[in-house]
């Protein structure tokens, strides 16, 4: 569309707002992120985000209806087999996943970890079991630093996962350990993400920001590819970079935290580029979600949203603004795992009229969808423009 130069795109990770039809397929019947977080905090003080709509969208619990909002509004399913991280961002850009992909309830086989071993010349590892990454630490991060044996855990997720404290090992070594261990996991062991967990400390032990994923590579037809291909800038803000193994990104930058990565944002804005600044705000799934920090959670929203009325404030005339999630992670449940939800979702531009209702999209590929017909680019495999509602 004429007066479009350039899309912001921010990535709510895990703030979906109710379970999606096939959740009990799952194991995520009842769940609702944003609706059980606002009640355990006795209401959400998010008025930009009401503002752009998100209390008008269809579903939406527990978030204040706008009169006339100024922005267009509606919900996305996922169709992908899966509800976490790497096929939620796949699925937004055109990649369709019918294929779980593998996970390891009862940790991974023996010749995967003899074959790690051996290749990075540890002396062995510890763990190789389901485990929450903030306990797994304090379990077996003393021994670790006694044998130094790298400790290995997976969750619900498609993930291998290495921690190491950096006094043991640096930063750069935990991450070519992870290089090694994503050129074993091929075939049927090719998880989505093989992701270093860097921590500190003696006694007590924390993660540091110094997290990478190392990611399976994504099919290159997709939207990334497409804007690269077409002269387009594709930033990416977080952990976007990783999630598509550095696929289709003309530049990107790493982030500590939700307000680095909005810091980050906003200075990109203030430069002069033209097409897609991509940004994931990680901390909603990392640091509230998987530790059912529901408190945390709501007060990360209530401080996003003040973040969000500097961004739309500094936003040019021919910026478009997109606010979505990828999955959901109520923080309210037994478990601590991602939970497939419906995800919200916000558009904005300072010459768009808003008040749209978009209703409930099949897919989250309709945003890359819309994002390609913006700059001519094609159709992408899947998804459905909204581009002439908005």
């Amino acid at each position: 569309m004429a007066g479009i130069n350039r899309v912001i795109w921010i990535i709510l990770d895990s703030v979906g707002m109710g379970a999606l039809p096939d959740a009990e397929r799952f194991g995520d019947e009842g769940t609702n992120t944003i609706a059980h977080v606002s009640a355990k905090h006795g209401g959400l003080k998010v008025p930009n985000m009401v503002r752009l709509g998100l209390g008008n969208i269809d579903g939406m619990l527990g978030i204040e209806k706008e009169s006339r909002p100024i922005g267009s509004y509606g919900r996305m399913k996922e169709i992908s087999n899966g509800k976490d991280t790497t096929i939620g961002h796949w699925e937004m850009t055109g990649i369709y996943s019918p294929v779980k992909f593998p996970t390891y309830p009862y940790g991974f086989p023996e010749n995967i970890i003899e074959e790690f071993i051996e290749k990075t010349g540890v002396p062995g590892i510890l763990g190789n079991k389901t485990a929450s990454g903030t306990q797994i630490i304090q379990e077996l991060g003393q021994e670790h630093m006694e044998t130094q044996k790298p400790i290995i855990y997976t969750s619900a997720d498609s993930v291998f996962q290495i921690a190491c404290h950096e006094d043991i090992y640096s930063p750069e070594e935990l991450y070519k350990m992870c290089e090694t261990a994503r050129k074993i996991l091929t075939g049927k062991d090719e998880v989505a993400r093989v992701i270093a967990r860097p921590f500190i400390g003696k006694k007590t032990f924390e993660r540091t920001a110094n997290r990478r994923d190392f990611s399976k590579q994504p099919d290159t037809d997709n939207l990334l590819v497409k804007m690269k291909e077409a002269g387009l800038d594709v930033i990416g803000v977080g952990k976007i970079e990783d999630i598509f193994a550095g696929v289709g990104t003309t530049e990107a930058v790493h982030t500590r935290d939700n307000m680095d990565g909005m810091n980050q944002t906003m200075a990109y804005v203030e430069k002069e580029n033209r097409g897609l600044i991509f940004t994931n705000l990680v901390e909603f799934d990392s640091k509230w979600g998987h530790r059912n920090d529901f408190e945390g959670y709501a007060v990360g929203l209530e401080e996003f949203d003040i973040r969000l009325g500097e961004l739309m404030e500094a936003m040019k005339e021919e910026d478009l603004l997109i606010i979505n999630a990828d999955h959901g992670c109520d923080p309210t449940t037994k478990g601590t795992d991602h939970t497939r939800e419906y995800v919200p979702l916000l558009v904005y531009g300072k010459k768009r009229g808003g008040s749209v209702n978009l209703g409930t999209r099949e897919t989250f590929a309709d945003v890359g969808q819309t994002i390609a017909e913006i700059f001519k680019l094609g159709k992408l495999p899947i998804g459905t423009s909204f581009l002439s509602e908005i």
